[in-house]
Formats: C-alpha cells, sequence, structure tokens
C-alpha cells in the first residue's frame, strides 16, 4: 500500500502515518475480527469438501434408472448429490410431440416474453428485468432455427408461460414424474426453456431443488459444490462472477481450488439439482426443456445472498 500511494505522488512519510492511522481505525479492527470469522467458517466448509472429495467418484455424475423414493431420498436428497435420471420422460407425449414447429403451428400466433439482447451484457442474468422483450412466438421460433450458435435470445423460466391457459396443452404432453414429486402442483411450479445453440445460464445457485428434463437438444452442466461457495468470488445475489467458460486466474485466483463436475444431459434425460449447488448450462443445440419444483418434501430455504454492487 504504501508503494501504490508513493507512486501516486503521495509523500512517503504522509503515506506511512495515514497507513498506521487507519490500522488502528476501529472499523478497520471490527473489520479484522468479522474476517476471523468467516475465515472459520471458510475453513470448515473447506475441510467438508475434502471429505466429500475423497470419494473416488465425487466427480463423476451419475446416470440412473429405476431409483426408488427411499434411495433418492438418502443419496440425492439429504446427500446433496446432482444425478441424471434417464427413465422420467419414458412415457412423455412431450418426447413425441415437442418441436420447434411443433411449438409454432400450435401456439404461433400467442405473445411471449424472452430475453433479449444479452450478448452485450456480460451481467444480462443478474440484470435479466431489463433484458424482457414481448415477441410472437412463431416469429421467434423462425429466428431461432435461422441464427444458429447464439447467446442473444433466449425463452426461459422467468416468462411464467405455464401460468397462462393458453399454454395448458404443454403440460398435458408431461407424464409420469420422480417419485418425489407432487403432481397437483407441477402448474405452479414449473418453466419452459427454449432457445438456439449457444444459450448460456452463467454460474449461480438456485435457492431450492428442482428437476429439469432435456425433451430436445442436449445440454451441458458443470457444477461448483456448495461447500466451495466462498472460493467462487459471489457478490451480487445468488450469481458468481466467474465465467466457467473462460476462467480468469488473475482475477479469481482462488478459483484454482476448485473442483468443477461435468455431464451432458441428452434428450430424454432429467437432471436432478441438488440443495445449493452452483451450476453452469449451455446448450449444445437447439433446445427445449421443461423444469419443475413440485417436490413432496420441504423445498422453501432462505439465504442470506450479499447485495455487492460495487465490487
Amino acid at each position: 500500500m504504501l508503494a501504490t500511494m508513493a507512486g501516486a505522488g503521495v509523500d512517503t512519510s504522509q503515506a506511512a502515518k495515514a497507513i498506521r492511522e487507519m490500522e488502528q481505525d476501529p472499523g478497520y479492527l471490527a473489520a479484522l475480527k468479522m474476517r476471523e470469522l468467516r475465515d472459520k467458517l471458510a475453513s470448515s466448509m473447506a475441510n467438508l469438501q475434502r471429505l466429500w472429495e475423497q470419494d473416488p467418484l465425487y466427480d463423476h455424475v451419475e446416470k440412473r434408472s429405476r431409483v426408488s423414493r427411499d434411495e433418492f431420498m438418502a443419496r440425492y436428497v439429504r446427500g446433496c448429490r446432482p444425478v441424471v435420471l434417464t427413465d422420467v420422460a419414458a412415457d412423455w407425449p412431450a418426447m413425441r410431440r415437442w418441436s420447434p414447429q411443433d411449438l409454432k403451428q400450435r401456439f404461433g400466433h400467442l405473445e411471449v416474453q424472452i430475453q433479449g439482447e444479452r450478448s452485450g451484457n456480460l451481467r444480462y442474468e443478474a440484470d435479466k428485468l431489463k433484458h424482457q422483450r414481448q415477441v410472437n412466438l412463431g416469429e421467434f421460433v423462425d429466428r431461432v432455427l435461422a441464427m444458429g450458435r447464439s447467446n442473444d435470445e433466449y425463452l426461459t423460466a422467468n416468462n411464467e408461460l405455464l401460468r397462462r391457459p393458453e399454454f395448458a396443452p404443454l403440460l398435458e404432453d408431461i407424464g409420469s414424474l420422480p417419485a418425489v414429486c407432487d403432481r397437483d402442483r407441477l402448474a405452479d411450479l414449473s418453466s419452459f426453456w427454449f432457445g438456439p445453440e449457444g444459450t448460456v445460464t452463467p454460474l449461480h445457485h438456485d435457492t431450492l431443488m428442482l428437476f429439469h428434463t432435456q425433451v430436445v437438444g442436449r445440454k451441458r452442466w458443470r457444477f461448483v459444490s456448495p461447500l466451495q461457495t466462498p472460493l467462487l468470488y459471489n457478490h451480487f445475489q445468488v450469481y458468481s462472477d466467474v465465467n466457467l467458460d473462460a476462467v480468469d486466474l488473475r482475477r479469481h485466483p482462488d478459483f484454482a481450488g476448485v473442483k468443477v463436475l461435468d455431464v451432458v444431459v441428452e434428450p430424454g434425460e432429467t437432471m436432478f439439482l441438488p440443495l445449493g449447488w452452483w451450476h453452469q448450462v449451455s446448450s449444445l443445440d437447439v433446445s427445449l426443456s421443461f423444469s419443475y419444483s413440485n417436490l413432496d418434501l420441504p423445498n422453501q430455504y432462505t439465504y442470506a445472498n450479499p447485495n455487492i454492487t460495487n465490487w
């Protein structure tokens, strides 16, 4: 600090005096105490993470079928592990019917809300309200099919499309659900996603558990344990400053110690997102998918999120 101040033209003796005074400032001394408390919490989480990583299959996201409710609860809900279920959507009419063309044919006359003009803003997800656009769905389907690889436009969960009676036929295309789901709450706790190859949902964590079924196209899911939160530069709400597609260890040196899990979810497969896991999701093809959080077990959790906008 002394060298920096001197390099900026501050007299060396004055700079040294200012530093000594700062080190005795009550606010600075209180911050040091708070850092000690924070470091204890971070070290406890790091030790638990070391235990998790001793599992030789820690970095492998399982793909399973015929998982009983009891095993699912023990291994994946309470065990807090992501898993891909390969048989959930086997009887879904959506698997035989859904396509961009079908979407246009049945609902192309309707207006929907999308996120638009995302590629010019690195904080497009945190600023999602600024990117809301109303578009004709038929025209949007045509654009998606013509645009190739792009992250500029995406019909995401924020559209609340499935709460509209005009889109009720989409819910009729959903068949069996995982054993831990409450069918009666599906309409209120589900979301529809549609976009081109190349859409990215940046690294973040949700505040509940959910399932995400891939109907058309593939998505790449990358996960980071909630126990590694102190290494993820989470300065604002539920978002990390780290981009897994372009990790910059000069800006984010702590990320060097982070273990990333990686899996591609194929059409007909269902990702289970356990509580608190950080994830970044990329569409590898034109994609239609369906997510739902209607678990028949406690799924309301509170996080003390930071709200620092000037880090």
